[in-house]
């Protein structure tokens, strides 16, 4: 008997603990203040827009992250939050080849820090190809007919996946130990 594969994709909301992320919890008094897209359960890489470099909170864009290296490692006390959508083999492969095609092109990509900054205000504003975090993650669900964007409020913040698509959470803890545990599954 042949096993039918399933399809899922995570959604990571988290809270490094960066300056940054401290004065945004402070401001929004969200729990969590950043969110990526990762297509497999063990998050060796994930997608989203923020630091270019895990030394310089100012210049932002289109990345790749992992609990392994980059701003995720060198901030090892990220707390997170993991949860697992499913999706169709279709939906699965037309968004990887999506997210590599983004990648290959990562640098006419922006990170919209006029979005964020007005979001604090109510106000929504995107831009052609410029995303905050949670914009991103939000866009991508839409894209590919995951969630429908009607289910969120016109500006996203990363904890609204939670009220969105919280309820297969998969992990809730330290992204470090999370990374650790899934190394030996």
């Amino acid at each position: 008997m042949q096993q039918i594969k399933e399809y899922e994709v995570y959604i990571v909301i988290s809270q490094t603990g960066t300056f940054l992320s401290r004065l945004l919890k402070f401001i929004t008094k969200a729990e969590y203040n950043h969110a990526s897209l990762s297509l497999d359960r063990t998050l060796g890489t994930m997608y989203s827009f923020g630091r270019v470099n895990p030394y310089n909170p100012v210049v932002g864009g289109f990345v790749m992250e992992s609990p392994h290296w980059g701003t995720f490692k060198r901030f090892q006390e990220t707390e997170a939050v993991v949860l697992r959508v499913p999706v169709t083999e279709q939906q699965y492969l037309e968004l990887q080849a999506y997210l590599a095609k983004m990648y290959g092109e990562k640098q006419k990509y922006h990170y919209n820090y006029l979005g964020l900054f007005l979001a604090w205000f109510s106000i929504a504003y995107q831009q052609e190809n410029a995303y905050y975090c949670s914009e991103f993650v939000r866009d991508i669900l839409d894209r590919f007919a995951i969630v429908d964007a009607q289910r969120f409020e016109k500006i996203v913040k990363p904890e609204n996946f939670l009220h969105v698509i919280g309820d297969d959470v998969v992990y809730t803890g330290n992204l470090q130990e999370y990374a650790m545990q899934e190394k030996f599954f």
